[in-house]
């Protein structure tokens, strides 16, 4: 392993926009706008069985997904035709997204929030006291404050789905015209159900 010199490390800010001399941040967000014309943010499980959750999505929403990376003369990536946006977390549970869900919409804008959770999860195999118990006993720690309790596991789809649902429309980090949906996945059939929707309050004009 090569370990890397502070010039080297230096170097790297060369690569931030906010350490660019003529950097000015109104502009900027609106060329990255520009550059991925994001409509659609999916929530979903890194189990490698639900892989084909955003293809799924992208069908349902008629997204453009993978889409294309768009290159300048120099070869340089520039841009992208995808409309959709993964973010993949255990279980697909929405706590674990809201962070992105505002950096999305900061820096995008979006239409869709599509939280999914899949059929024969690994997050139903376990409780929430299970999780707790299990980690006191083996690591010596206490989670049992660390995380909201209903957002630990999926005790049952229609439960977690609206929770999540809730969840997402209740962050102040949620843009209030959003549609968010709730959809179950079978992975034998890569069929998506509908479980639940929030749709968005209007834009107001002028507001």
């Amino acid at each position: 392993m090569n370990l890397l010199t502070l010039q080297n490390v230096q170097n790297f800010d060369a690569y931030v926009f906010s350490k660019q001399p003529d950097y000015h941040e109104p502009t900027v967000r609106q060329e990255f706008a520009k550059a991925v014309p994001l409509r659609t943010v999916v929530v979903y499980c890194y189990d490698p069985r639900a892989v084909g959750v955003p293809a799924a999505v992208a069908r349902e929403f008629d997204e453009v997904y993978p889409g294309e990376i768009l290159t300048d003369e120099q070869g340089n990536k520039i841009a992208s035709t995808t409309t959709l946006f993964e973010v993949i977390v255990a279980g697909g549970r929405a706590i674990d997204a809201l962070r992105s869900i505002t950096v999305a919409q900061h820096l995008f804008g979006i239409k869709n929030i599509v939280i999914v959770h899949h059929t024969h999860c690994g997050a139903t195999s376990f409780t929430a006291d299970g999780i707790v118990n299990a980690f006191q006993k083996e690591q010596g720690n206490d989670i049992s404050t660390l995380y909201e309790q209903d957002s630990i596991c999926i005790s049952d789809f229609v439960t977690s789905l609206q929770h999540d649902t809730r969840l997402v429309r209740a962050s102040k980090g949620t843009p209030h015209n959003v549609d968010i949906y709730g959809y179950v996945y079978n992975i034998d059939t890569d069929e998506l159900s509908l479980v639940t929707q929030d749709k968005g309050a209007p834009v107001q004009i002028g507001a």
